[in-house]
């Protein structure tokens, strides 16, 4: 009976169950469809972008382009905002609608990676959608802080050097340099043309950024850092085969291109560029600017109310730092004790290794200490590197270079050992809070290591997301056993005001008529930061306008979150919990990450 009345149910009942299971079969079939239409697209659209900009691809580990130099070209240039339209034209042919959530969301973010990369070409922007957190604008390609006198060094640098075979793209590489360089040359000029160019006074130390590419000892010179050590199991004769050939090259090829570029930018270049800072001086400037903040936010913020976020902010900190002052008993004003940061000697090292084995332990301080507010953490280690002296006068304090974990190589911190006595041992706990761990190293990592993820999402790099948790990381460091002198607590309030005077100088520069000098003296006047570093850090805002904005937008927003989390949750707050359900996704736009963290706080609450 049961068997006979399962089958009569079953008759009766088939447009009840076999109609919807089979729209269900076919609402599968087809989802799947679209998913594996949208993941070939993503897929085959990544690979190109990795051919046509092969140091990027280097940079990643994407193999197979490490004997290669981007196409600058008029031609190549063409190529790629074609492939730009072409690329974006093919995504809107697939049906958004088709696709499950989580694919929803990637093609949400590749779209508008791809319709902000092509609205950006209208003010002159690289047509690559993954530049990065750094700005490029494709008819300025040299500034202080980068251009091809940094970029091909530290492109030979991240290029693997294990093998024999990776010793023969390296010398494949350097043999098509001259080449690489003469396209630069003619790039200059026609942004010369366009009338597109940097400040003349931002490239006073570039001529000799690209002097010092070629000493007269060739194993001297950056480019060829790979040869002075070899990996062992290299025979005596393949070291010699190796290096005679890297420095036939270096004398014939590679001296006399960048001799000509030298020439060109110190005699032709540099006299010919703009005299105003203003990012309003450039073509179609002003609708530039406000772009730009947009997309280094990710927000709708204007420039002028960034402004007064900016002002707000450095009066709080202020209050902050005032409370820091007095519990030192220092007798004096702001001013005197900032002066006092600068000045006293018991504030710096005397020696270059010493200010980097400080640098070294500090970061080993911290390390054991990341279980305790993380869940999760990336299996990729990171070092402490030394920025190379060429550049070291035009660099910032520190930076990040991400590793590559498909290539194994790992990420490196860079810290700048040039004028010890504009690096102070206050400031060194938070610095290597932002961009080691659990700053840059770790985010960037994670998002590396996600599984089951497109390569875009492994490697976007939304400035708001990136730099905003790197400053919000220096906020960890009491949770982290740092901060334990009042002066290492100034350090990390003096940095978050100077991310805060940034929102003010940067906006005032470009948008409001500011001179270098009253950015200078605002600087100056709310943070206790040295000269060396106030020069450096404006003449970058000046180059890079907009891209100090994201920080303290960022690192706002992911307090925000932090304190609405605290309240709704209460005792069931977890912060391994919640830093790791911001960093799951990798970088996102900050709207994107609001809504994810609003979604898990949901969902503990659930619990």
């Amino acid at each position: 009976m049961i068997r006979t009345l399962l089958m009569l149910v079953f008759s009766a009942g088939a447009t009840l169950f076999v109609a919807p299971l089979l729209a269900f079969a076919q609402t599968a079939s087809g989802t799947a469809d679209a998913t594996r239409k949208f993941r070939e697209y993503l897929d085959e659209d990544w690979k190109r972008w990795m051919q046509e900009y092969p140091e990027p691809a280097t940079s990643v580990g994407f193999p197979g382009q490490n004997r290669r130099w981007t196409d600058v070209s008029r031609e190549g240039i063409e190529a790629r905002i074609r492939h730009l339209h072409e690329s974006l034209a093919k995504l809107k042919s697939i049906s958004r609608d088709a696709l499950p959530a989580g694919e929803q969301l990637d093609y949400d973010l590749y779209r508008q990676r791809l319709e902000t990369t092509e609205e950006g070409l209208q003010y002159g922007d690289d047509p690559m959608p993954f530049r990065g957190v750094v700005p490029f604008n494709l008819w300025m390609p040299m500034s202080q802080m980068g251009g091809i006198q940094q970029g091909i060094p530290s492109t030979l640098a991240e290029m693997p050097h294990q093998t024999v075979a990776d010793y023969e793209d390296i010398l494949a590489r350097l043999e098509t340099l001259p080449k690489h360089v003469e396209q630069h040359i003619e790039l200059l000029g026609e942004g010369l043309r366009r009338g597109y160019s940097p400040p003349k006074f931002m490239l006073r130390d570039v001529p000799k950024q690209i002097a010092g590419l070629i000493p007269a000892d060739s194993l001297a010179s950056p480019l060829l850092e790979p040869f002075n050590k070899f990996p062992a199991g290299f025979s005596e004769g393949e070291k010699a085969r190796l290096t005679d050939g890297a420095k036939l090259l270096y004398s014939s090829e590679i001296v006399p291109a960048i001799q000509r570029l030298h020439d060109y930018v110190a005699q032709t270049y540099v006299p010919a560029c703009r005299e105003s800072i203003a990012a309003t001086s450039l073509p179609n400037g002003g609708a530039a600017y406000a772009f730009h903040v947009r997309w280094q936010t990710t927000t709708n913020l204007t420039p002028a109310q960034i402004h007064d976020v900016g002002l707000s902010e450095v009066r709080r900190i202020r209050a902050e730092m005032d409370k820091v002052i007095a519990s030192t008993g220092f007798k004096g004003s702001f001013h005197d004790f900032t002066e006092f940061l600068r000045t006293d000697s018991r504030f710096f090292y005397d020696k270059p290794d010493d200010l980097v084995d400080g640098y070294r332990i500090i970061a080993k301080k911290i390390d054991p200490e990341l279980a305790h507010v993380f869940g999760k953490l990336p299996r990729l280690p990171y070092g402490v590197c030394v920025i190379p002296d060429f550049k070291a006068p035009s660099e910032t304090t520190a930076y990040y270079q991400a590793g590559a974990p498909s290539a194994g190589r790992p990420g490196c911190y860079f810290v700048n050992t040039y004028n010890l006595r504009a690096r102070p041992k206050w400031e060194m706990e938070a610095l290597t809070l932002h961009e080691s761990v659990p700053g840059h190293h770790l985010q960037i990592s994670l998002a590396q290591e996600q599984q089951g993820q497109p390569e875009f999402r492994k490697h976007s790099g939304y400035s708001a997301f990136v730099e905003g948790w790197a400053l919000y990381s220096e906020s960890l460091g009491e949770e982290l056993g740092m901060y334990k002198d009042p002066y290492s607590k100034f350090g990390q309030l003096s940095y978050e005001m100077w991310r805060a005077v940034r929102l003010v100088v940067d906006t005032g520069m470009h948008s409001m008529g500011w001179t270098r000098q009253q950015a200078i003296d605002f600087f100056r006047e709310n943070t206790g930061k040295t000269d060396q570093d106030i020069t450096v850090e404006v003449d970058r805002y000046i180059v890079w306008p907009g891209q100090a904005l994201a920080y303290k937008i960022g690192q706002m927003k992911i307090h925000e979150m932090r304190t609405e989390a605290e309240k709704k949750l209460g005792a069931n707050f977890d912060v391994r919990r919640f830093h790791d359900a911001v960093l799951e996704n990798g970088a996102v736009p900050l709207s994107v990450l609001e809504a994810h963290v609003k979604q898990w706080m949901d969902s503990q609450t659930a619990h």
